[in-house]
Parts: C-alpha cells; structure tokens; sequence
C-alpha cells in the first residue's frame, strides 16, 4: 500500500491537516470566545423580540431596536479598545464579533423587508430598509463620538 501525501495549500505552502491544526492552536481561544459571545448575544435579541412583539405587516420595532443599539454599543465598544485601554486580545472578538454580532441580526433585517413587499405593506418595507440603515449609521457615530466625550 502507497502512502499519499495531503494536498499542499498553494497559498501557505502547508500540509492542509497540519494547517488545519495550525489554525486551532493559533485561532482556538478566538473562536471560542466568539462562540460563547454569540450565544449570549443571540440570547439576548431573542428577549428583546420576546418583549416586543409584532404584528404581521407592521414595522419590526424589536429588530430596529436591536441592530440600532448594537451599533451604538460597536461605537462605544471600538472606541474603547482602540482608543482608550489596551484591551486584551479576547475582548474584541467576545463582545464585538460575538455579542453585538449575535445581538444584531441583519438577516433578519432582510428577510423582514422582503415579507413586507406587499400591496398594503410596501411603504413600511421602504420606510424600515431606510430607516434602518440611517438609524444604525447614525448609532455607530453618536456611540463612538460620545464615548470619546465622556473618556476625555
């Protein structure tokens, strides 16, 4: 029986088994904490949309809410790893990517749209795609900029 050597990564030039462990060994605590970040923050959007119901058709306040406030708090949260603490290399993947990743929920967002492209519903669909998108720009700068007042 021949042995056959795993196929080289052409862009890293490993054995792709040996990069693969390269990459938990190098990335594991990173993805854990993403991981354990993301539930929680999943977790918590579903107590927003569990306290603020909605009506089919009608504007989806608790989605607005949560991806407006995630982005708020990203402003917040960017401003303070990148410009006030040296935060340990943990903390931006747990909260950033993992709690406000998992708090926030663009797809969502899309798929809300989409259910309101309706005779009768079309206004709210364009009024919650626009506002949306304004209203989540607008948190991530007021985040940001106030976190910069207040740590001044």
């Amino acid at each position: 029986m021949t042995h056959v050597e795993p196929p080289i990564d052409p862009d890293g030039g490993l054995r792709v088994p040996a990069q693969r462990r390269e990459l938990l060994r190098g990335q594991g605590s990173v993805l854990g904490v993403i991981a354990l970040g993301g539930g929680l923050g999943s977790l918590a959007r579903w107590g927003v949309a569990q306290a603020m119901p909605t009506e089919p058709g009608a504007f989806p306040w608790h989605t607005f809410v949560v991806n407006v406030v995630g982005c708020a708090l990203i402003g917040v949260l960017m401003v303070l790893v990148t410009e006030v603490h040296t935060a340990h290399r943990l903390v931006r993947p747990f909260l950033g990517v993992g709690v406000l990743g998992g708090f926030t929920t663009f797809s969502t967002y899309a798929l809300e749209i989409h259910d309101r492209l309706r005779p009768g519903t079309a206004g709210v669909a364009v009024l919650y795609l626009f506002g949306t998108l304004l209203a989540a720009m607008a948190a991530v700068a007021a985040g940001a900029w106030a976190t910069r007042a207040v740590t001044r």
